[in-house]
């Protein structure tokens, strides 16, 4: 569990580690005005658009395997990215770098969710993976802040060498191998279809953000993206063995905590765009100032994070989100009012606790229903699919908010909360993800007993045998 989390800490920071550090990259390797952003937007791109496939990957070929291959291509990146020359050497380094996420991150969570079968261990256990992920986001900036001013932009990829080193060590020694029972074959057309439909997708509203939804190409990308994506459901309704399967897609747990969750992203990371340069701009912070600032932020996250399983498993998956989407409402309205003179601890601090502490209490919560019934056929394709809603959600957000301006973004992003938490008092079954469903449910039924053996045999002294996942 350590070890995951470590390497999601990692995988997060890189979301965000760039954007403090961007002005000294573009002097160092002559970075036009258009291509700098694409220092950032390549990793999302290939993040965002490789994750489904990814995670069908880890399910049919092998979590451990995947993982391991994900963090060995995600360091070999970091190392070039470290040591690029040219503008063209540093994005392509990111490009890979968001692959070798994508194929870490949904087979780390997919293992922990196998890890801890039971309602409320699971729920604890992703609490903590919530927690250290938005972490990762929140020390990203103060990580990349503090490198840039005192050593040099270069170490905030050669930092990622040390955890993938600890991770491809250790990981094969605690972690058994598991994979989707049976032999299925990867459904490579409707790999191909939804891949393409993903990046089209990500594509359009990263450029969106540069260009405006006039471009051309920004229409061209997200009429793209709706053919294929037609066209991906087509083919998995033909496929004999589909990347998707229709009963997945079937759970209104999963479908409705997906959906609360891209709303929130969209929220969250266009407040953490638009606030990382409200603080620069109208309170003339540093750059290192600006990412110290966010300290506080971890710290709320962090609280929120130990109640959130407690939270939920006392009033059940469905109030527990209510409950944490208006801290988060309260939070970005306080934060909106933030202007040019304000004080940091009057003005942005009580804003800023608030809502890392509503962030604290959501992100676990929404990750348990996104997984809520799956077991070691289709983990990997769940955690894979949270995921990419998350990553899809943030660029809709920097996209269509961040263009409002800081106050008319973050009273957007409220309102998308709102809309969250109207979708889940409505829609989410009642006792979604508790300890208290009725028999039968998927959250309440370990994974198998096959797999409760397997995954958590290999924290105990037992006699070895064979692990029972294959």
């Amino acid at each position: 569990m350590i070890v995951l989390c470590l390497v999601q800490f990692m995988l997060v920071l890189d979301d965000t580690v760039v954007n403090v550090a961007l002005p000294s990259i573009r002097d160092e390797l002559g970075f036009s005005a258009s291509g700098l952003p694409w220092v950032v937007n390549a990793y999302f791109l290939a993040f965002g658009g490789l994750l489904l496939l990814c995670g069908r990957m880890a399910d049919l070929l092998g979590r451990r395997r995947v993982f391991l291959v994900g963090v060995a291509l995600f360091g070999v990146a970091s190392l070039a990215c470290g040591l690029a020359r040219e503008p063209w050497q540093l994005v392509i380094g990111r490009f890979v770098q968001g692959a070798g996420s994508a194929m870490a991150g949904p087979a780390a969570m997919s293992m922990i969710t196998l890890l801890y079968p039971g309602p409320g261990e699971r729920a604890r256990a992703l609490g903590i993976w919530g927690g250290i992920a938005a972490l990762g986001g929140t020390s990203g900036l103060v990580l990349s802040g503090a490198l840039t001013d005192l050593v040099s932009w270069r170490w905030i990829f050669l930092i990622n060498l040390p955890v993938v080193a600890v991770a491809l060590a250790s990981l094969p020694r605690l972690v058994p191998e598991s994979r989707a029972p049976g032999r299925r074959r990867l459904d490579v057309p409707g790999a191909v279809l939804i891949t393409g439909a993903a990046v089209s997708l990500v594509y359009g509203l990263l450029r969106s953000g540069e260009t405006g939804w006039s471009d051309p190409l920004v229409i061209g990308a997200v009429v793209l993206s709706a053919v294929l994506a037609v066209g991906f459901l087509v083919a998995e309704s033909r496929a004999a063995a589909p990347l998707v399967p229709g009963s997945f897609l079937a759970s209104r747990t999963r479908a409705v905590a997906n959906g609360a969750t891209l709303l929130f992203s969209m929220a969250m990371y266009a407040m953490s765009f638009l606030l990382m340069i409200q603080v620069q701009t109208a309170l003339g912070y540093s750059p290192l100032l600006a990412g110290i600032a966010y300290l506080p932020y971890g710290a709320g996250i962090l609280a929120g994070m130990w109640l959130s399983s407690r939270v939920s498993l006392r009033i059940g998956t469905r109030w527990a989100l209510l409950l944490a989407f208006l801290v988060n409402i309260a939070g970005l309205l306080l934060l909106s009012g933030v202007a040019a003179g304000d004080s940091y601890a009057a003005h942005v601090l009580p804003g800023m606790l608030i809502l890392s502490v509503g962030n604290g209490l959501s992100l676990p919560v929404m990750a348990v229903a996104a997984v809520d019934g799956t077991t070691e056929e289709d983990a990997g394709l769940g955690s894979a699919l949270f995921t990419s809603v998350q990553q899809i959600g943030g660029a809709v957000g920097v996209a269509a908010l961040a263009v409002m301006g800081y106050s008319g973004g973050l009273t957007a992003g409220a309102l998308c909360v709102a809309l969250g938490a109207v979708l889940v008092v409505v829609l989410l079954p009642s006792r979604a993800g508790g300890p208290r469903q009725t028999a039968g449910s998927g959250a309440d039924r370990p994974a198998s007993p096959g797999c409760r053996t397997s995954m958590t045999g290999s924290f105990r002294r037992s006699p070895k045998r064979s692990p029972t996942i294959k």
